[in-house]
């Protein structure tokens, strides 16, 4: 059986060989790159203490129903610098980016002030 499926493998062309890498790190949640994190495990445990330090956040905008609408919109605009009508649709669509590579403290502060006007964030 694995050598049947070795066999098949080995007849795929360039983009196949691609795709089926790419469905299998999907799949089973891994990347083609780990024998080489393996090869190098000394550095490991300082890039995992180094990756829960996160110290970059974005927040995103993901919906709005609330009755402070204009406040909303207003806010979004302070802290985008969008024109009145880009933060008005951003609002009314409710999928967006606010800010990018914010620091905790602000990413905390867009978000309560932005669900205290009725919107939802989420801070990735």
């Amino acid at each position: 059986m694995l050598d049947e499926l070795l066999e098949k493998i080995g007849g795929l062309t360039l983009v196949q060989a691609a795709e089926l890498v790419k469905k299998m790190e999907d799949k089973f949640g891994i990347s083609a790159a780990a024998p080489v994190a393996v090869a190098a495990a000394g550095a490991a445990p300082a890039a995992a203490a180094a990756e829960d330090e996160k110290t970059e956040f974005d927040v995103i905008f993901d919906s709005f129903s609330g009755d402070k609408k204009v406040d909303a919109i207003k806010k979004v605009r302070e802290i985008t610098n969008l024109p009145l009508m880009d933060a008005k649709k951003l609002v009314e669509e409710g999928k967006g980016t606010l800010k990018e590579g914010a620091g905790k403290e602000e990413a905390e502060k867009i978000k309560k002030e932005l669900e205290a006007l009725g919107a939802k964030i989420t801070i990735k």
